[in-house]
């Protein structure tokens, strides 16, 4: 992923200038036959996530991004949602509507309301979700200075099928909603910033947007995409809930180094080799110990090049976390899972941190949301890796232990500090 300085405060797109988007369209027209029965009386965005609908959790992602208009595109049982939401004043912004019949394509449903659409706004699919941070997309849409710029997951775990084939630049040569072009990869998951240069295309014929949109700008050389490696989730198909609902339930999580935040770090170049070799941090035992009791779960993200450099062997490294564990446990904490890379420093792989790698597979295995997750580190390539995957990032100096930065988010979240 990308690492972007301040915001650009506009973008020029072929001889015109845009500003960073305020106004949201939703696309959520659609029948959902693939959400049935659950669809039986009501649209896919009202479908229950948690107790509520899930158009709730878009709409709130999106003020809190700074969005303060909402257009849906309706077709299928409109009133359920209109009735829900209203004006949108309940939820802090200003909701719109445009109906079209059921059956009608998205193009159709984009093209009737095109007179209340902005000149730049995002484009979202009423049944994905994403950690959007709209200061990223917007960054990289100014840099490319195309009408257009879709949001992607890069797919390495090969969780969806892939639509699209990217160049080194991250510009799309090919879009393929078919998805019959050999080699495609990245996944098109929402979240697109467009221009009315990019409505510019839009048919007479009833088609699907993409077909209208994205397949003619990427051949053109005219759309960009924003690769992300943190995974979506979705109310499109009744397998995918199970993990959305884990996703969307936010369990309180932290994310911790090793080295120089449990443990007292070797000098460089050195590494603990055995438990002997292993130093308490003072403080770090109780952190784990409240960290436990108010009911977040634990991850650990550790560098371990010693393993790669033949210092140690990952059986040595698994003894001295078994003894870890151990110790914490008889504290009353719990360590939930650790992620380490056994790499060595040259050999060029996505999980040494500064990259996020580690961060990126804890959040698949436990459908984390990394932009609310903290992660703790010592040093500046933990930081890298936090702001790599836009994790919370909190710094632990000889001044600022593991309890000291523990304590602080507990009373952020209105837990308990403090246990007798």
């Amino acid at each position: 992923m990308m690492t972007f300085g301040t915001p650009f405060a506009q973008a020029r797109i072929e001889g015109r200038r845009y500003s960073r988007p305020t106004q949201a369209v939703i696309l959520a027209g659609g029948r959902g036959t693939r959400m049935r029965p659950i669809t039986n009386d009501r649209p896919k965005p009202m479908i229950p996530v948690l107790g509520r609908p899930f158009l709730e959790y878009q709409i709130e992602q999106l003020r809190e991004e700074g969005f303060d208009r909402v257009l849906i595109l309706l077709g299928y049982l409109p009133e359920v949602v209109q009735e829900h939401f209203g004006d949108g004043s309940n939820w802090g912004v200003h909701i719109e509507y445009s109906v079209t019949g059921a059956d009608q394509l998205t193009s159709s449903r984009v093209v009737t309301a095109r007179h209340m659409i902005d000149p730049c706004f995002l484009l979202l699919y009423c049944d994905n979700y994403w950690p959007m941070k709209l200061d990223r997309l917007w960054a990289r849409f100014c840099e490319a200075g195309k009408p257009g710029l879709v949001t992607a997951y890069a797919n390495k775990d090969g969780y969806s099928r892939g639509g699209m084939l990217l160049d080194q630049e991250n510009n799309v040569r090919v879009f393929d909603r078919l998805r019959a072009t050999p080699g495609l990869q990245e996944v098109e998951i929402s979240y697109a910033i467009l221009t009315d240069l990019a409505l510019a295309l839009l048919p007479e014929q009833d088609t699907l947007i993409e077909e209208a949109l994205y397949t003619p700008l990427a051949q053109q050389g005219r759309l960009t995409a924003y690769v992300s490696d943190h995974r979506y989730y979705s109310v499109g198909s009744l397998p995918r809930l199970p993990a959305t609902e884990a996703f969307l339930r936010r369990d309180p999580t932290v994310i911790l180094d090793r080295d120089g935040v449990l443990n007292c770090k070797p000098p460089q170049a050195q590494y603990v080799r055995n438990w002997g070799e292993w130093e308490w941090r003072p403080g770090a035992l109780e952190a784990l110990r409240l960290l436990r009791e108010a009911n977040y779960r634990t991850i650990i993200a550790s560098n371990q090049p010693g393993i790669g450099r033949g210092m140690m062997s990952e059986g040595d490294l698994e003894a001295i976390h078994g003894r870890m564990k151990q110790e914490i446990a008889r504290a009353g904490g719990r360590i939930d899972a650790i992620y380490y890379c056994p790499h060595d420093w040259n050999n060029g792989c996505e999980c040494r941190k500064p990259k996020p790698g580690l961060l990126y597979q804890a959040q698949r295995d436990f459908h984390l949301d990394l932009t609310r997750t903290p992660f703790i580190g010592d040093d500046e390539r933990d930081a890298a890796a936090a702001t790599a995957a836009d994790c919370p990032f909190h710094r632990v100096t000889d001044a600022c232990s593991l309890l000291d930065i523990t304590r602080q988010l507990l009373e952020l979240k209105g837990a308990p500090a403090y246990v007798q």
